[in-house]
């Protein structure tokens, strides 16, 4: 009973949590009185470097609530894989580039253009969405209305 429950919980909790960090906190932390460019950054990356540590932590929950308590069907573990895979690109991929650039604009050097930010936007989005998705596919498998 309880995987089923933590199946249930962690997408929702996880899809609240990328909601008001990355498209709530993230974009108002800039439009705060005295809020420089380098200080905004400068939280940034502690606010997305933790929500990455927590992120990972919600996907092993998830994997082993998967493992202990497989859904009916298959669709909860495909939404799982590609949000895991989204998962994986940011911490390896994206997140240490981002990093780097925001250093460097930190440390008042011109960085060159880039696309990332907005690969982490749509990767951000696609995972937010399929959370959401993965929440009400686990909680229809798991629970029966009589």
């Amino acid at each position: 009973m309880f995987v089923k429950i933590l199946q249930i919980a962690v997408p929702f909790v996880w899809f609240g949590m990328v909601g008001a960090i990355s498209f709530v906190e993230a974009p108002l932390k800039f439009r705060a009185p005295n809020v420089t460019l380098a200080l905004g950054l400068g939280i940034g990356k502690i606010v997305f470097q933790m929500l990455n540590r927590i992120e990972i932590a919600f996907a092993a929950l998830m994997l082993i609530s998967l493992s202990l308590a497989r859904p009916a069907g298959d669709f909860a573990l495909y939404i799982f894989g590609a949000i895991f895979v989204l998962l994986l690109l940011q911490t390896v991929w994206l997140l240490p580039l981002l990093n780097a650039r925001a250093e460097q604009v930190i440390a008042g050097v011109a960085a060159p253009h880039s696309n990332n930010h907005l690969i982490f936007i749509a990767f951000e989005t696609l995972k937010f969405l399929l959370l959401f998705i993965l929440g009400v596919s686990v909680l229809k498998d798991n629970l029966k209305f009589e």
